[in-house]
């Protein structure tokens, strides 16, 4: 397969190193030092990384500023059949940032897509963090506004998977506050320089990850993963009450066992042990179910 990449007029998405170059795969640098162009968020940033690599190729700048102007460009050079790669300037492309807008309108052209897979932050910090990681809710970048990031916070309250998160170290000490106030102290690994030689991963809690980061100022972008909604109590109401609201139900005019499905639905309780209920009420006339 390896021999057979890159293919003309495919658009490649590769992912590059989130910090130790050594993540790089075999297929990503063959695709990258065969593509005819690759399209990267700063072209500075990664030329030095593929220089590093000793890759030579042709860069092209495409970020939120110029996405308009440039998806038309590269998928007019995907239709000429030229193989087209594209880079974050670090881990998966598409995934917060303008990847996502080109590959929607490569699909819609029509052309293949082909993602070459790498290093990613979210799943990164994610399974270190020792939190439940079978079902997790990426939310990315909050409203960088603390009114807006409070409100979709209040949002996010009930959501029960965990959370992950990116926010830069100019905003995060403010985003912890919101965390707090909002969601209460729940459990929050914080993590930077992922991969790198000074990785770093705080916690266990938001309150201990805000106490550290008060006495020494974040540097660098975090990725925040964060513990769902616990479960909520619920208090079964006793077997006076189910049949007190059973019975009143009837009274309406509703059937012994229309009453009991409805607030089987509502209580998630048992039909059948709902119908026996009103079945021992004395004073309640009889139907069958």
């Amino acid at each position: 397969m390896q021999g057979e990449e890159p293919a003309a007029g495919v658009l490649y998405l590769v992912g590059t190193p989130i910090g130790n170059t050594g993540d790089l795969s075999p297929r990503a640098r063959h695709v990258l030092q065969g593509a005819g162009r690759i399209a990267c968020e700063d072209t500075r940033r990664s030329g030095l990384l593929l220089h590093n690599l000793g890759i030579k190729n042709r860069l092209v700048s495409f970020h939120e500023h110029n996405q308009n102007a440039r998806i038309p460009e590269l998928l007019q050079a995907l239709e000429a059949g030229e193989a087209v790669a594209v880079i974050s300037d670090a881990g998966l492309p598409g995934i917060s940032d303008p990847g996502e807008a080109l590959v929607a309108a490569a699909r819609a052209c029509g052309r293949s897509v082909i993602c070459v897979p790498g290093p990613c932050a979210v799943t990164t910090a994610l399974v270190s963090s020792g939190l439940p990681s079978g079902r997790f809710c990426f939310e990315g970048f909050l409203p960088a506004k603390g009114q807006q990031r409070r409100a979709r916070l209040r949002e996010l309250a009930g959501e029960p998977r965990t959370l992950v998160l990116f926010e830069a170290p100019h905003r995060l000490l403010d985003l912890l506050n919101d965390l707090l106030a909002e969601l209460g102290d729940r459990p929050l690994a914080a993590c930077r320089e992922l991969t790198k030689r000074h990785e770093q991963q705080l916690g266990p809690s938001v309150s201990a990850v805000l106490e550290h980061l008060q006495r020494t100022p974040p540097q660098g972008e975090f990725t925040l993963v964060l513990g769902g909604a616990p479960p909520q109590e619920t208090v079964r109401p006793s077997d006076a009450e189910l049949r007190a609201e059973l019975q009143r139900r009837v009274a309406a005019g509703v059937s012994n066992s229309d009453a009991a499905r409805q607030l089987a639905t509502e209580t998630g309780l048992p039909r059948r042990e709902l119908y026996a209920l009103l079945h021992q009420a004395p004073t309640t006339p009889l139907e069958a179910p």
